[in-house]
């Protein structure tokens, strides 16, 4: 890594420049954060979960015609993408009431949705990512209207098919965010999904018990939370048995 000339640092990711023109190496780190960062802490472990998560997510969807900036993956923690241009707008797929939601309209969370619901919020941690229409997105330039109708179709094919490949295992897929960006290719420019897939941005709940699967269990002081992250990567099959023991016997989350 020291080699590399480093991008960008976020809360969970670093991004270091590629090994080719048009790509970046992205390491998945430890670190958890909640509450916009006001709450920080490691969970030993997670940035291999995430990365093996994310990057089995990834490929599945690509399988359906959802265009990524994901290549492969490189090794435990790293992953190799295209570089885009990230558009500033979080995109929040909503199925059933939970977390900010709950708050807002006064809902227990659980609540069953008529029909999924889409949110937005500008990508922005000093303003708090407050949450904005496509009016502003189209108003501002953070996106322009046609690439809004992408990313609702492509966001709403992401739901249905993680929905399905979440009932598949036992998992209900509460909501989740997601980041599109723009990929420059050959003269062209085309909106394409990036960041990451994984328990860090879904609420993800086993349908049996309720039991959260997710950073929820970080954020709210549930205890268990490297478990629930490990339950996710079994379920998905994309961690081997020796690799689930090794990492159970790891230190657990510091806070």
């Amino acid at each position: 890594m020291a080699r590399r000339r480093q991008i960008y640092e976020g809360k969970a990711k670093v991004l270091f420049e590629g090994p080719e023109p048009g790509t970046v190496v992205c390491y998945f780190k430890d670190d958890a954060t909640a509450f916009n960062a006001k709450k920080k802490g490691t969970i030993e472990g997670k940035g291999v979960l995430n990365n093996r998560i994310s990057e089995y997510l990834m490929i599945k969807l690509a399988e359906i015609g959802v265009p990524t900036h994901f290549v492969r993956r490189l090794n435990m923690r790293e992953q190799l993408l295209k570089e885009v241009e990230i558009i500033p707008v979080e995109v929040v797929v909503r199925n059933v009431v939970a977390g900010s939601l709950a708050q807002r309209l006064g809902m227990a969370e659980g609540t069953a949705l008529p029909r999924s619901i889409i949110e937005y919020f500008y990508k922005n941690d000093e303003l708090n990512d407050p949450m904005i229409t496509e009016e502003h997105i189209t108003a501002f330039n953070w996106a322009h209207p046609h690439e809004m109708d992408e990313i609702v179709q492509l966001t709403l094919r992401v739901n249905d098919f993680l929905c399905g490949l979440f009932l598949g295992i036992g998992i209900r897929l509460i909501d989740f965010k997601l980041e599109f960006g723009r990929l420059y290719e050959n003269d062209q420019v085309r909106v394409v999904l990036a960041d990451e897939i994984s328990p860090d941005n879904c609420r993800l709940w086993d349908i049996e018990t309720n039991e959260k699967l997710d950073k929820d269990r970080f954020r709210r002081d549930l205890g268990n939370v490297p478990e629930a992250y490990v339950e996710v990567a079994r379920r998905l099959k994309v961690i081997r048995d020796n690799e689930i023991e090794a990492l159970k016997n790891r230190p657990r989350l510091v806070e």
